[in-house]
């Protein structure tokens, strides 16, 4: 049996594929635990890092794979912790969707940018750039 291990820096490089996410949450995760952060915004967090890295590895290279580099960053005072996703797939921006209807029924809303819609509410900001030919996603939330 092969042991999977994370890498040691502050980048990892995955095969978007959703069997990767709970590598993803692990890393992210180990990161966290550095700092003074609280129960609720590593649930945030994690929620919005596993949203994340879900659309990408369901959308990003349909039908075909590629991978998706995952970066951690902290700054300032009081911190910010900056997680960046890239990928080299479709180009899209998920900030773009329209925002759900919440006052609607479950049975009635449109399915689909619930995630994206939690994600920009949980986090101090998100932002989407495509740069040489790269998705990026970052994600930046004050701790």
């Amino acid at each position: 049996m092969i042991e999977t291990r994370l890498p040691e820096g502050n980048e990892m490089v995955v095969e978007a594929v959703l069997k990767n996410l709970p590598l993803v949450v692990e890393f992210v995760e180990k990161h966290l635990k550095r700092t003074g952060i609280s129960l609720k915004e590593k649930l945030q967090i994690c929620v919005a890092v596993e949203e994340i890295f879900v659309n990408i590895a369901n959308y990003a290279y349909a039908p075909d794979r590629g991978n998706a580099t995952v970066r951690v960053e902290f700054s300032g005072a009081p911190v910010t912790v900056s997680i960046t996703f890239m990928d080299n797939g479709i180009p899209f921006d998920p900030l773009k969707r329209r925002d759900p209807d919440i006052t609607l029924s479950a049975e009635d809303r449109r399915i689909g940018g619930l995630g994206i819609f939690m994600t920009k509410k949980t986090m101090d900001s998100v932002k989407y750039e495509y740069k040489d030919g790269q998705n990026i996603l970052t994600l930046k939330k004050s701790i």
